[in-house]
């Protein structure tokens, strides 16, 4: 597929990231203030999203595959428009978890298609740019509805997290159909009947032997890289040969640690996002000046993103993931458990850098291990869910049985993040 028509999916792609973030990052604000919801219940609103989500992105993955991507797009954008548009006219809580579990369906149509149609078509050189593009697009874009959301609540007021979302992807919608008549983005059959079916575990056909691998990377070269996973890694300058490949086994050892380590990323994510009221409330924070603060996390990430955009030696290599992983655990539990702003911002800055490469890793392994991208797709959305779904769960029920105990869903969740270390290191066994 030619690069420049994926401009105009790369735009969806910025269009949904902000709408996204503008709607999801503020509706625990907009719930606290109509409702007066407070820790628990965000928790709870943001764990029933996660389980929804789940089960959606599997068939929303299988769906782009078979009946095409830009298809599953427009039910993704008109059933959002449609969720958002019904919140307007929903002023009571179970109406407000109706409208969230209705967009959550219609979400989860998006993401794995707009992660193929930006990667599909990539050999093992260009990969890894339109990777790093696509997570670029969308962390700016949930970045800055995060920091200017605050402010746009101020100035339009609480209904625009439904109206504003609602409006732009009515114009996603439109350009779908723009895009087709143009010509300019949407010129080829992938893109309404997806991709040749294949395992899920398949190679490309640029998988090479082990005996051929051991041609292509010298002792020297393997040396240069420091300590790796597994004996038969590639160098940094073998992996970007053209001739030089990862094994199938390494491959899936990868994927298998990164979908293990990005549901735990968005445990830790998703049970920040409900209590960043309560943290801006500790910090005597209005609305705008907690969209300016609790944002940093997310710009963080976008750096993080660019960084491995341009350095590509981190590709393989388990000692980048396991650190990202403990900085992780260790950034979490500061941010919710630092009393001043400069420690909350702090905290924030090495948050962003951790599950940015965790995410980073995640869709990398996900888009490069095989050809079915859209089942891929769906197969890395459903295990961000498991994670929104899994760390909101505890925290609430935390709060639920031990009420009297300060800071306890941030001490659980801290607790399971870790036990996600011998998860981690399981893996790795194994794929030794």
């Amino acid at each position: 597929m030619p690069r420049h028509p994926k401009i105009g999916f790369l735009i969806l792609e910025a269009i949904n990231a902000f709408a996204m973030a503008y709607y999801f990052n503020y509706l625990f604000f907009y719930l606290q203030n109509q409702f007066g919801f407070g820790s628990i219940g965000n928790l709870t609103f943001s764990a029933l999203n996660g389980f929804v989500y789940i089960f959606s992105s599997l068939y929303a993955g299988r769906f782009a595959q078979k009946r095409g991507y830009i298809l599953s797009l427009r039910v993704g954008f008109l059933g959002m428009a449609t969720a958002l548009t019904a919140g307007l006219f929903l002023p009571v809580m179970f109406g407000q978890l109706g409208v969230l579990l209705l967009w959550t369906i219609a979400i989860c149509f998006t993401w794995p298609a707009l992660e193929a149609l930006v990667t599909d078509g990539e050999d093992t050189q260009s990969l890894p740019r339109m990777v790093g593009i696509y997570n670029m697009v969308w962390a700016s874009g949930g970045a800055l509805a995060f920091f200017s959301g605050g402010a746009l609540v101020q100035l339009l007021g609480w209904k625009s997290i439904f109206w504003l979302p609602a409006g732009l992807h009515l114009v996603q919608l439109a350009l779908t159909f723009w895009l087709r008549r143009s010509g300019t983005g949407v010129p080829l059959a992938m893109a309404d009947r997806g991709s040749p079916s294949r395992s899920i575990f398949e190679p490309k056909p640029a998988f090479i032997s082990t005996d051929r691998r051991e041609a292509l990377a010298p002792a020297a070269a393997l040396e240069s890289r420091g300590p790796l996973l597994l004996d038969e890694d590639l160098s940094a300058t073998a992996r970007s040969s053209e001739a030089a490949a990862i094994s199938p086994a390494i491959a899936r050892t990868f994927l298998r640690m990164a979908w293990a380590a990005n549901p735990l990323a968005y445990v830790a994510i998703n049970t920040a996002l409900p209590l960043m009221p309560e943290i801006a409330g500790r910090l005597k924070l209005s609305p705008m000046q907690a969209g300016f603060v609790c944002s940093v996390f997310m710009f963080a990430r976008l750096g993080a993103f660019v960084a491995l955009w341009r350095w590509t030696g981190w590709h393989y290599r388990f000692g980048w993931l396991l650190s990202s992983y403990l900085l992780l655990i260790l950034s979490f539990t500061s941010l919710l458990l630092a009393p001043f702003l400069w420690a909350v911002v702090l905290a924030q800055l090495v948050f962003g850098w951790s599950i940015g490469l965790i995410y980073y890793s995640s869709l990398f392994y996900s888009m490069d291990a095989s050809e079915t991208k859209g089942l891929h797709g769906g197969f890395h959305e459903a295990a961000i869910g498991l994670g929104i779904f899994t760390g909101p769960a505890m925290g609430a029920c935390a709060l639920f049985f031990f009420p009297q105990l300060a800071h306890v869903s941030a001490w659980a969740v801290g607790g399971l993040l870790v036990s996600g270390l011998f998860l981690l290191t399981g893996i790795r066994r194994n794929g030794r």
